[in-house]
């Protein structure tokens, strides 16, 4: 199968590296050359999304149209372009525009009684604002007390925001792919955050009481089924005071869990859209059942000047294009932009293991070696700081 990957960031880099470990052959298409999937890809086409003609250029030849991109007019030729041309897209425009607005996930949350944090001023303090069109950590702000919310926004919030009430607490995340009536809900993976709540490490298995997996599964069946996917969903929850609240929901391809889910339970989620976007009778194929769960650690790593910092996923970015290394100081495998004699360098290292114990035990090893080999004498893993003591 022959699959173009619309889109060659975060969400890019992580379908074209689950695209190949399928056997798949990649085209990517970006208008950046230097994107940083281009170094996985095994073909590339430099243009804009939104050129049609380009398009029809570009996709004579392939099986299947994945979207790697939030960019909404990028998102909406892709659709149209598809539709005329009768090429499957393994994306869902109806779910996608539910889950692009935290304030229209908000009101599915509340219309089918899913636990998630309380609106504000329906809440106290602290609380949490995020950009309504926004994904992720991006544009996330935390507020102590009246006063810094007030200093920020004024007397009244802006249009395009969203307040609620701050949790804390452990942060997990859950796929669902599938077609209405036969979505299947994948392994539940861990997140860890850096200071500015972007995701630096994802843990797999999750560690998850059963009981509290087995609610996590229902809730992401009974959001699939409510937007009416056809396709894939993340659902993002955090664990707060024995209750997993929904944060947001997410209808397109994801970064790092997959490839998380994929290294413990070779479950492979581009594999699985292929089957659902290529299923004769719109139904995929009941796929092979996932092997007993490995324990891994996906996590983002910088090493500059004798520091080496666990960063969000937001330091790959602006990498340029980054290559797979097997072996990498230890890791079975790693994404990075490293080359010999580099002084600056980022990597996505895969730290695998019996069990996650076994596994964390590993990824120690790993980055003793680096700091060894690299002289590393600063060594910088931060969390978000804690807004409750602020307010205090």
């Amino acid at each position: 199968m022959r699959v173009a990957v619309a889109g060659g960031a975060l969400q890019g880099l992580e379908v074209t590296y689950l695209a190949r470990k399928a056997g798949f052959e990649t085209l990517l298409l970006d208008r950046r050359e230097n994107a940083p999937a281009t170094g996985l890809c095994h073909g590339f086409v430099a243009l804009d999304l939104t050129d049609r003609q380009a398009l029809t250029r570009a996709l004579a030849s392939v099986d299947l149209v994945l979207p790697a991109t939030e960019n909404a007019p990028a998102l909406e030729s892709l659709v149209v372009w598809c539709r005329e041309n009768g090429m499957p897209l393994a994306f869902d425009p109806g779910a996608y525009a539910i889950s692009s607005s935290k304030s229209a996930s908000d009101d599915l949350f509340r219309t089918l009684g899913i636990p998630a944090p309380a609106p504000w001023p329906e809440c106290g303090f602290p609380v949490l604002a995020k950009p309504d069109g926004e994904s992720g950590s991006q544009g996330v702000e935390v507020f102590p007390h009246q006063q810094a919310l007030e200093a920020r926004f004024g007397s009244g919030l802006p249009p395009g925001w969203v307040v609620q009430e701050y949790l804390s607490g452990p942060s997990y995340s859950i796929e669902v792919i599938g077609r209405p009536g036969s979505h299947t809900p994948l392994q539940v993976t861990a997140l860890e955050m850096d200071r500015d709540f972007d995701c630096k490490r994802v843990l797999a298995p999750a560690g998850l009481p059963s009981h509290l997996t087995g609610q996590f599964e229902e809730t992401s069946l009974a959001l699939a089924e409510a937007v009416g996917l056809s396709g894939i969903l993340d659902v993002e929850a955090i664990l707060h005071e024995g209750q997993l609240k929904v944060l947001e929901i997410d209808a397109r391809f994801p970064s790092q869990t997959p490839i998380a889910v994929y290294r413990s339970t070779g479950i492979n989620m581009v594999e699985q859209l292929a089957r659902v976007f290529s299923a004769r009778d719109g139904r995929p194929p009941e796929p092979a059942p996932p092997r007993p769960p490995k324990g891994t650690v996906l996590e983002h790593i910088r090493v500059c000047e004798g520091t080496l910092s666990v960063c969000g996923e937001h330091v790959l970015a602006e990498a340029g294009p980054l290559h797979l290394e097997e072996g990498f100081f230890g890791a079975q495998e790693a994404l990075t932009n490293h080359a010999p004699g580099k002084e600056e360098w980022v990597a996505t290292l895969f730290v695998d293991g019996s069990d996650q114990k076994d596994a964390r035990e590993r990824r120690d090893r790993v980055i003793g070696e680096i700091r060894t080999r690299f002289g590393v004498s600063v060594y910088r893993d931060e969390y978000p700081p804690d807004p409750i003591g602020q307010g205090q």
